[in-house]
């Protein structure tokens, strides 16, 4: 895998370059959290429960599990959910992809697969499938015919979403970008709500 550095730290980056699993479960927790943050979170998994393996965390007791996610520093502000989130998908990788996470882009037939086997996930939508997309596609090199199809503007250049984030400074330019994509949403709707 490539050499990622989306938590901006080496040794929870280090984890998500070599293991797909981590990645997948990155993404799975970065919502509602800061970026770097929610991908920093396998590896405090990792440290806390010992291994990363898809089959051990589907296992585990989920209040045990559940437990180590929210103690402090807990993995998302949501510890306890999103534990039992990434136990979901943990089992959906065991139980589809034979515990290997990579094969959901590795063996994607086409853009539109892999947008959908990606969406098919535990707490992936539409827009999360698309970031991922755009990020396996962007970062890995993972790029079957159509991706930038069914990935739209995540697949332009720029600074749109962690697909672009590669060191600090394209951290700071995508959480820009948001910032001012949020802003302007909220004007747009403050704008509609007075007519």
């Amino acid at each position: 895998m490539a050499k990622l550095q989306i938590a901006q730290d080496p040794v929870a980056d280090e984890l998500l370059s070599t293991d797909p699993f981590a990645l997948l479960a990155g993404m799975l927790l970065d919502q509602q959290f800061p970026m770097e943050r929610a991908f920093a979170g396998p590896a405090k998994i990792k440290e806390r429960f010992g291994t990363l393996d898809p089959a051990a965390i589907a296992d585990a007791e989920p209040d045990a599990f559940a437990d180590l996610c929210a103690t402090p520093p807990a993995i998302h502000r949501y510890g306890r959910s999103m534990a039992g989130r990434i136990q979901q998908l943990a089992r959906v990788v065991v139980d589809t992809y034979d515990g290997d996470a990579a094969k959901i882009w590795t063996e994607a037939t086409s853009g539109k697969d892999l947008f959908t086997r990606i969406r098919d996930l535990p707490g992936f939508g539409e827009q999360k499938a698309k970031i991922f997309t755009a990020l396996v596609a962007k970062q890995l090199g993972v790029k079957p015919a159509g991706w930038t199809t069914v990935v739209g503007d995540y697949g332009k250049k720029g600074y749109r979403s962690v697909a672009d984030v590669t060191d600090p400074e394209s951290l700071q330019k995508v959480r820009e970008f948001k910032k001012s994509a949020k802003a302007a949403a909220k004007a747009a709707k403050d704008a509609g709500g007075k007519g």
